[in-house]
């Protein structure tokens, strides 16, 4: 009994010559341990930060990797989404065309109108596009002819995807096959000038800065009123020649 007494009394005396923590050292070790809410905030702030500026080094524009920001976190976005749809006709659409500080810039694409007052670099006075600014420009869009084609009116367009033709090839054709070879250049022509009006349709629909604001009020059956536009030059010499027919073996 004695020899089991003796061993229980080393053991307390060991366990006594490991020193008790004071206060101070469990405030520290508590300090040294514990993560705070605003800490994880400050280390990804600061991760963000250089992402950003990672992103900026490399792409040289953008601190969002490539990323495009969506439409919904601009203001201009809500701005025209709660504002009432504005209706213009052609001759009061004019007066936006960046002349009069106090007004927004509105452009129109295919009888729609947006506001393109974040771009009055590029349509407000000065700017390399100011024609285009107070005015439907689809066929100047498509075209590229900004001084003579401020229009609307896209009749006569396809024309600059028609091929130009040569005596000396129209001459390999057949009268059978010039004809079915027409009819297949002209759907194929319309079908480009479509594609090319839609491609600015779409560009300005989707277009982070500008937004649509309204539409153009015109008469109905304007689109068929009047003498046809001529072809502008650019269009003109855009044109390519047509190709002999290929000869089979």
């Amino acid at each position: 009994m004695s020899e089991v007494r003796q061993r229980n009394t080393r053991s307390k005396t060991g366990a006594e010559d490991v020193s008790a923590p004071t206060a101070a050292s469990l405030a520290k070790e508590e300090d040294r341990s514990k993560i705070t809410v605003l800490e994880v905030l400050r280390t990804i702030t600061l991760l963000l930060l250089l992402s950003g500026l990672a992103s900026w080094f490399v792409t040289r524009d953008n601190v969002l990797w490539g990323l495009k920001r969506p439409r919904a976190t601009y203001i201009s976005y809500w701005q025209s989404m709660l504002a009432a749809p504005v209706q213009l006709t052609d001759a009061e659409l004019g007066q936006y065309d960046g002349s009069d500080p106090t007004k927004p810039i509105y452009l129109a694409v295919n009888g729609t109108i947006y506001d393109v007052t974040d771009g009055r670099r590029f349509y407000g006075p000065g700017g390399s596009y100011h024609q285009l600014g107070g005015a439907d420009c689809s066929r100047a869009l498509v075209t590229t002819c900004f001084n003579s084609d401020i229009s609307p009116d896209m009749r006569g367009v396809e024309g600059m995807f028609l091929p130009k033709s040569t005596p000396e090839v129209d001459a390999q054709y057949t009268t059978e096959e010039m004809a079915a070879l027409q009819e297949e250049e002209l759907e194929i022509a319309k079908e480009k000038a479509y594609k090319a009006l839609k491609h600015w349709v779409d560009f300005f629909a989707n277009h982070k800065k500008y937004t649509k604001v309204g539409t153009v009020k015109r008469e109905k059956g304007w689109e068929t009123k009047g003498e046809t536009p001529v072809l502008c030059q650019n269009a003109n010499n855009a044109r390519p020649f047509r190709k002999p027919p290929v000869k089979s073996t």
